[in-house]
């Protein structure tokens, strides 16, 4: 059967069994579960307010870069992405063509 979900297991003892309070107690018992706390172990920063990004000293210093994906095949090369790069302190963008 291998390591299923809490909603995969919550429909599996449903569909097999029952006892009063099966609910509360397998949420307890999953919730002690290594293999799920790993799992669902939340990685980097979370969502939220926006915050203040502290104006940089030297040119490339600090940058913000995104990729524009799905573009009209264009060019001699038939680019069809673009990697958008502004350096925050000249305030000047480039934008390199890909494939």
């Amino acid at each position: 059967m291998g390591h299923m979900s809490e909603d995969r297991t919550k429909e599996t003892v449903a569909s097999t069994a029952w006892w009063p309070k099966w609910e509360q107690e397998l949420s307890e018992y999953i919730s002690t579960c290594e293999r799920c706390k790993k799992a669902n172990r939340k990685h980097g920063n979370k969502y939220g307010l926006l915050q203040h990004i502290e104006e940089p000293k030297h040119p490339m210093k600090t940058i913000n870069m995104d990729w524009v994906l799905g573009l009209v095949p264009g060019g001699k090369e038939n680019f069809n992405a673009c990697l958008v790069i502004v350096d925050i302190y000249r305030k000047k963008c480039e934008v390199p063509t890909m494939s």
